[in-house]
């Protein structure tokens, strides 16, 4: 009874801390989180598989178990079983925001990089601009032909050990992107993550980031960066995306360099035929067609697994995004345009 009441007091108390973001910044985010997300990497970042996606298998069976067996008890005597769904409840909320969920809460990085965060056009245009040529340059580089598209020539291991490389080429200039040990795993859930339409996710109570296996390897270095940054303390989707950006963009690799100047370029690209379409008929002229095929190949992907139940899975998904501070729900992954034009204006790339 008293762990299923202990939910009241936990959801005023995440409420509170909610509306001081410096304090969670400062002894959450970067203090009780670094230690706790380091101790999970280290126990389980060796072992070869996700322990994350055992135990979801082992809490879904346990709870259908359960579901089953007490079908009669429901009728019979609703008042215990509510109180045991609701202690359930109870502690998974909690363990959900010790080990990770505060972090939603946390300063945004904006403010911590002391960006704005608003552009306008002519900004956007101007940092699109750097990227495409950046790509375009990259891109001529690796296949020495604009029309082809970039085959990265490595197996899905390989870059899992190297894009830990583009976060230790960010170490000097932000200390907090300091990732070690490494726990990054191929889903053990790969095909239905792929009907639902995800490409990865980080489990929030074993702190192991996960990759859907069945991704084009063109997807696969910033899906991971994307996941580190989560690992590391970055919830909002958005910032994952930017962080996850500045790691592959830092990389020694160029093939991983492509893949993320090409991830920010599509983002930017996306934005500028929302605000004008005839602008971008005039700068999507601009793009290598190769890097328009390497697009082309992840669209195709996900078209060939369009089912019913994707839109469910996103609407679902979208719903505990604006629960967590992200307003706009699935929309909040391309709210990465603000973060990468206020941050590479005036960059030489």
């Amino acid at each position: 009874m008293l762990l299923a009441l202990a939910i009241i007091p936990q959801i005023i108390l995440v409420r509170l801390l909610s509306n001081h973001p410096e304090f969670v910044e400062r002894y959450y985010s970067n203090g009780i989180y670094e230690w706790l997300a380091k101790l999970f990497r280290f126990v389980l970042g060796w072992l070869p598989f996700s322990f994350g996606d055992f135990v979801y298998t082992f809490t879904l069976i346990y709870g259908l178990r359960w579901l089953y067996k007490n079908r009669k008890r429901l009728r019979k005597d609703t008042k215990h079983w509510f109180i045991d769904v609701a202690a359930a409840l109870s502690f998974f909320y909690f363990a959900f925001h010790l080990f990770w969920g505060m972090n939603y809460h946390r300063l945004p990085l904006h403010k911590n990089l002391g960006l704005q965060h608003d552009y306008n056009t002519e900004q956007l245009l101007k940092v699109t601009e750097n990227l495409i040529k950046k790509s375009n340059d990259l891109h001529i580089g690796l296949v020495d032909n604009d029309s082809l598209p970039v085959l990265v020539p490595y197996t899905k291991a390989e870059i899992f050990d190297k894009i830990p490389d583009g976060y230790k080429a960010l170490k000097a200039t932000f200390p907090n992107l300091d990732y070690s040990p490494v726990s990054i795993k191929k889903s053990l859930f790969s095909y239905p993550l792929t009907y639902m339409g995800f490409s990865g996710y980080l489990n929030p109570l074993t702190n192991e980031a996960h990759v859907d296996g069945l991704v084009p390897i063109y997807k696969y270095p910033t899906t991971a960066a994307h996941e580190i940054a989560h690992q590391l303390g970055y919830a909002a989707e958005n910032e994952a995306n930017f962080i996850g950006f500045l790691a592959s963009i830092s990389h020694h690799d160029d093939y991983i360099k492509y893949t993320g100047y090409t991830f920010g370029l599509r983002f930017c690209l996306n934005e500028v035929y929302r605000r004008n379409e005839a602008l971008y008929e005039v700068l999507i002229k601009t793009v290598n067609p190769g890097i328009l095929k390497n697009y082309e190949e992840i669209r195709i992907f996900w078209e060939a697994h369009q089912n019913p139940a994707e839109p469910f899975f996103k609407m679902f998904y979208g719903g505990y995004l604006k629960a967590n501070k992200q307003s706009k729900g699935m929309e909040s992954y391309s709210y990465v345009v603000a973060l990468l034009v206020n941050y590479l204006n005036g960059k030489t790339l």
